[in-house]
């Protein structure tokens, strides 16, 4: 039986850019452009030509896409101006792009608060731009800004908006909930209506996130006809957000409800980049990741109760409702004070540490595992630290070299520059196999410093950490007052850009930070063979 074709519709380059705290670059928008379009997405929104000159840039020159549909967006002609003498109609016109999507309000409230016009010039509006565009060869749409809210206070208005750009050739009517505060039942009832007059498969659907329910409006526009939805990667968008095309694409491919009955432009193979395209974005933002994210984040296949971990082992389907492999996620059963056995075991194999189901060292390692995350250590965060206190729990480390002593000193000066700056220095000493070695190092702060003079010379050692480097640092006061208990999560990188997470906890957070140094290198050494 054939399946209806749904079109997906990115709009992350124009919405998502009014999410607070994200500017693209030029470039940005050209890679995210080509990104969307290898994952199959039938529209990519490039932003708003005229409105600035970024944007205006962007449309100078289309780019060169293989699927998708480069889309331009812009308002309606203004009232009281023809087509022919309104520039921001023809910035449109100009843009080099496939197809236009205009907004125009579809709220009888909002024409006359926020246009200050009569709502026989805004349809008369309506009708000439998507004309003019159809004239100029262009694929043509029409978001019907403030839709449902529009609807419900005046549907022969809000309908007259949409028949009125259907009528006037435009491909797709959009329906869009501005505002993000209409309730998914409400969505399909609506869209249901709407399907009367305007074929479903030129009405779209375009919801905001403000009551957290963006992708289930969506779907429920698909219900009741709409066949194209528009979103942005990871929910960006002003406010609270767009409908999440990384929760959307996934429901619509692996839901039998939707993948019996339609098909979208996203392939399998392509479904299975859908993390790494998700990541990528927040990369390029500098915006860490919703861990909890559906699909997509670093713990939407997280299991971390005994219970529940050893069903998973016996059979996913026990606490996963997709495979994690179909978007590129992966499964993980999480060591912490909740484990037991089954996640220690998962754990070990997923490391490679070669262990005896029957050696009574397992029991020691959850006890140990358990003691110390109540003393404040979070392994589920620090894979290497885990890996560690297990190999050491079973005898499985290297006694490479032991840290017999350091001191750390924080001082300010006056550079030779006239200025007053800070400076660490710290010196180590260190025996490896029978050698007494002293390192000092000079950093910006006394965990540089440490860093710096632990790494400088372990002997015959010292080739097997020459590509370490230490990317990030966090700290976290686990409790209050003047004894306050701090952990430090040390992530480290090596020559083949390999990460891992290191943990340490102490009263002193110098102490705890060694701590973290401290496994880092020796993971780094076990790692890479070194010999005891």
């Amino acid at each position: 039986m054939s399946r209806e074709r749904l079109y997906l519709f990115d709009t992350t380059l124009r919405d998502g850019a009014q999410t607070n705290g994200v500017d693209f670059t030029l470039a940005d928008k050209a890679v995210i452009a080509q990104m969307l379009d290898d994952l199959g997405l039938d529209y990519v929104e490039g932003g708003y030509p005229g409105a600035n000159p970024l944007d205006t840039e962007f449309f100078a020159e289309k780019p060169k896409l293989a699927h998708a549909r480069f889309t331009a967006f812009g308002m309606t002609r203004r009232a009281g101006r023809s087509v022919s003498n309104d520039p921001g109609l023809a910035a449109l016109l100009e843009a080099k792009a496939d197809a236009i999507c205009f907004v125009a309000k579809s709220s009888a409230y909002q024409v006359r608060v926020a246009l200050e016009t009569t709502n026989e010039e805004n349809l008369a509006s309506i009708r000439d731009s998507v004309t003019a565009a159809r004239k100029a060869g262009r694929e043509v749409m029409l978001d019907c800004e403030h839709f449902f809210d529009g609807y419900k206070e005046n549907p022969e208005f809000a309908l007259a908006c949409a028949k009125t750009a259907y009528d006037a050739g435009a491909r797709w009517v959009v329906l869009c909930d501005t505002n993000g505060g209409t309730m998914p039942h409400e969505v399909e009832t609506i869209v249901g209506e709407v399907t009367k007059y305007i074929p479903g498969d030129h009405v779209g659907i375009h919801a905001h996130n403000d009551t957290e329910q963006a992708v289930a409006n969506s779907l429920a526009a698909v219900r009741a006809g709409a066949r194209q939805i528009q979103g942005t990667l990871n929910g960006l968008g002003e406010r609270c957000g767009n409908a999440n095309l990384c929760s959307l694409i996934p429901t619509l491919k692996l839901k039998r409800e939707f993948s019996d009955r339609f098909e979208i432009g996203v392939s399998d193979a392509k479904l299975a980049n859908l993390v790494q395209v998700s990541r990528t974005l927040d990369d390029m933002l500098n915006r860490a990741p919703n861990r909890h994210a559906p699909y997509v984040g670093e713990s939407a296949f997280v299991t971390k109760t005994g219970i529940h971990a050893s069903a998973v082992l016996k059979d996913p389907q026990t606490y996963e409702h997709v495979r994690p492999e179909s978007v590129g996620n992966h499964r993980k059963v999480l060591v912490s004070d909740q484990a037991g056995r089954s996640n220690v075991i998962a754990a070990l194999e997923r490391a490679g540490i070669p262990f005896d189901r029957n050696d009574p060292k397992l029991a020691r390692l959850v006890e140990e595992l358990k003691e110390r995350e109540a003393a404040g250590f979070a392994y589920e965060s620090a894979n290497a630290s885990f890996e560690l206190l297990a190999r050491r729990t079973l005898g499985k480390v290297p006694g490479y070299f032991d840290v017999e002593q350091f001191d750390v000193n924080v001082e300010q000066r006056y550079n030779a520059n006239g200025q007053r700056v800070t400076v660490a220095l710290a010196v180590v000493k260190v025996d490896v196999a029978g050698e007494r070695l002293i390192s000092a190092g000079e950093g910006n702060g006394p965990v540089n410093a440490l860093d710096v003079a632990l790494r400088k010379d372990l002997g015959k050692y010292q080739k097997y950490i020459e590509g370490l480097k230490l990317i990030d640092y966090r700290v976290r006061i686990l409790n209050g007052g003047t004894e306050a208990v701090t952990r430090v999560l040390i992530e480290s990188e090596d020559e083949a850009g390999e990460s891992w997470t290191t943990v340490g906890v102490s009263p002193n957070i110098i102490d705890a930070s060694f701590q973290a140094l401290m496994d880092s290198v020796i993971y780094k050494l076990v790692k890479s063979g070194a010999p005891a």
